[in-house]
């Protein structure tokens, strides 16, 4: 077991399982630039790691996240796995308290979800003027009126509902929440590593997506050779008048 903390992100690995706790004052795991930033550091370190599964929670026992700072609100696409950073390999939400927001977002681009009996889903950007409209990728994995209302803030989703319209596969009592994510962890770990990672890639394909999901991955992309050490070498290159020597990363 290892286990490597930032200030807003905790990344655990346990037995080939990734553990990666959002954390915050209060535990109420407010999403902030550091811990989007946090977020999408775990996300690489997963994907280098020789863990096959991750489980993705909140701190403490009030919330999976309240939603991001509405004083300085981040890029959201940047922290979402397989928008603002390629996985190919299972993520499961282990829901503990409320998710808010763009935390609910966070949670419906992860492939398998358990929740509390507590918790709930509750997405109120239509009533403070905010979304970066990631949201609107919800009505392609639940019933389009369903997450019509939740998009639009006309009603919030406990658990009883989110289990009922395909939101979250289990619900259970809080103090159970992650040993059942763990379950669900432990069998995929076990499974052929291959086989998941084609079937996820073909479910990615066949999902519709939404204008800012795509955007997003557009961005991800074209960032990821902006920030690379090639475009770097080949600037340096340019200004000395010599040939690149460039290396694909």
């Amino acid at each position: 077991m290892s286990a490597s903390p930032t200030s807003t992100v905790t990344y655990e690995s346990r037995d080939g399982v990734a553990i990666l706790t959002l954390t915050g004052p209060k535990d109420l795991n407010i999403l902030t630039h550091e811990m989007v930033d946090a977020l999408r550091a775990a996300w690489h370190q997963f994907n280098a790691s020789d863990d096959k599964v991750a489980i993705l929670t909140g701190g403490g026992d009030k919330a999976f996240s309240v939603g991001a700072n509405l004083a300085d609100p981040p890029d959201l696409w940047k922290f979402v796995p397989g928008i603002g950073v390629p996985v190919e390999k299972p993520v499961i939400a282990a829901v503990n308290g409320i998710c808010v927001g763009g935390a609910a977002v966070l949670v419906q681009f992860c492939d398998l979800c358990i929740m509390s009996e507590e918790a709930k889903f509750t997405y109120p950007e239509a009533k403070v003027g905010l979304s970066g409209g990631l949201i609107t990728s919800l009505a392609a994995r639940i019933p389009h009126k369903v997450a019509m209302e939740f998009i639009y803030g006309l009603a919030d989703m406990d658990a009883a509902r989110a289990y009922e319209v395909g939101m979250v596969n289990k619900v259970v009592p809080k103090a159970e929440v992650m040993d059942a994510a763990m379950a669900y962890a432990v069998e995929l770990r076990d499974s052929a590593p291959m086989v998941l990672t084609m079937v996820k890639r073909f479910v990615g394909e066949v999902m519709a997506k939404g204008p800012s999901e795509r955007a997003g991955i557009s961005l991800s992309q074209t960032r990821s050779v902006l920030e690379s050490e090639d475009f770097a070498e080949g600037a340096a290159a340019f200004a000395d008048k010599r040939d690149p020597k460039f290396t694909g990363t």
